[in-house]
């Protein structure tokens, strides 16, 4: 066979080589666009997929107390308020309180001492004289004590316990509503602008590191949990021939409407009806101090109560070892009762008077 021979003269062989070299390049750009990069790409999405981390899962709110703040450092104010029948629908500052007690006082009357804390109450009264039982509470809430006058005795226990406190009798910061035409001495009223006026003046502490007397649940407390509950519709409570108080329930917003004597219990400012959430109530002793029937309560010792919101009571037992000690309140299993979240009564009524829950 005959061999062709192709001669390529020198230009030709340069462009023939020239084009090799293009493809070359070309061939390599090409594999690294199509290969390499196709894999950086998917390295790239399997790094981002393994990177991604899952939406966190919100913590659930904690709820928190509303009727007092109780991480405050803020002393209690403790206000002496008149409760004769003669100022029933001239009361005033009742429902800011978070703490209201109850006690009989002479002519089978009772006087009420509410207990105050980081609330601004425009108005608050009248404002009563001291008894000495009451001084036992207000110490236990480590609370400044306000008041209008006393009995000798408990203006003598003012001074020998040492209650900071302040006495309308003698210091400024109440006025006198005369339009209401109310004797004199049931026409005292103040505020808590002006009462912290007057502890700023005498220089008295106003922060505590005494936590309060009653737990408090944020959360609806479970009294079934505690012993055996009854029904608690209405609480009639009475302190003497001429003195009672009542509570009824209201399913819907939860809470008892106060009344004295089968009246609607009402604020002055607002003709709101008082209510409360919860209400503690025990009876203790009492007997006449003097020939004006000032009282003195056995309230010192240990005996059974109840304690009463939602529509619901059980048993509970309540200790106090000394006029300064807190109150302890227990449910019959022995744990320390639970506010639920709201302001409360504390009704102290003399041994064998009647008490009706139902």
């Amino acid at each position: 066979m005959k061999k062709i021979k192709i001669h390529l003269n020198k230009k030709t062989k340069i462009i023939l080589w020239s084009v090799l070299v293009v493809l070359l390049i070309a061939l390599v750009v090409l594999f690294f666009v199509f290969g390499t990069g196709k894999k950086n790409l998917a390295d790239k999405q399997e790094e981002e997929v393994k990177t991604e981390e899952p939406e966190a899962t919100p913590e659930p709110e904690v709820p928190k107390v509303q009727i007092i703040d109780l991480d405050s450092e803020s002393r209690n104010i403790a206000v002496m308020i008149n409760n004769i029948r003669t100022v029933w629908g001239y009361q005033s500052g009742l429902q800011d309180a978070y703490l209201v007690y109850e006690m009989i006082v002479e002519g089978g009357y009772t006087r009420l001492m509410a207990i105050y804390k980081d609330k601004m109450p425009e108005r608050i009264g009248s404002v009563r004289s001291a008894r000495p039982y009451y001084l036992d509470y207000a110490l236990e809430n480590d609370a400044l004590y306000i008041h209008f006058g006393g009995s000798d005795q408990a203006l003598r226990d003012v001074r020998t316990l040492g209650i900071q406190n302040i006495n309308f009798l003698y210091d400024s910061g109440f006025w006198r509503d005369r339009s209401l035409g109310l004797a004199t001495e049931h026409t005292a009223f103040t505020s808590m602008e002006n009462i912290n006026q007057q502890v700023s003046k005498k220089g008295y502490r106003t922060t505590t590191e005494t936590s309060p007397v009653f737990h408090y649940s944020a959360v609806e407390v479970d009294l079934s949990a505690h012993g055996t509950v009854i029904p608690a519709n209405r609480v009639y409570i009475d302190y003497s021939g001429s003195r009672n108080t009542s509570f009824d329930y209201d399913p819907v917003n939860k809470v008892y409407y106060r009344s004295q004597n089968g009246v609607a219990h009402k604020d002055y400012i607002t003709g709101n009806q008082y209510t409360t959430k919860n209400i503690i109530t025990y009876q203790v002793r009492n007997y006449s101090l003097d020939s004006y029937g000032r009282q003195a309560l056995d309230n010192i010792g240990s005996g059974k109560g109840y304690y009463i919101t939602n529509g619901q009571a059980v048993e509970i037992t309540w200790e106090k070892k000394s006029r300064g000690e807190k109150t302890i309140y227990r449910y019959m299993d022995g744990t320390e009762i639970e506010l639920n979240d709201g302001n409360t009564y504390v009704e102290i009524q003399p041994l064998g008077r009647t008490l009706t829950i139902e």
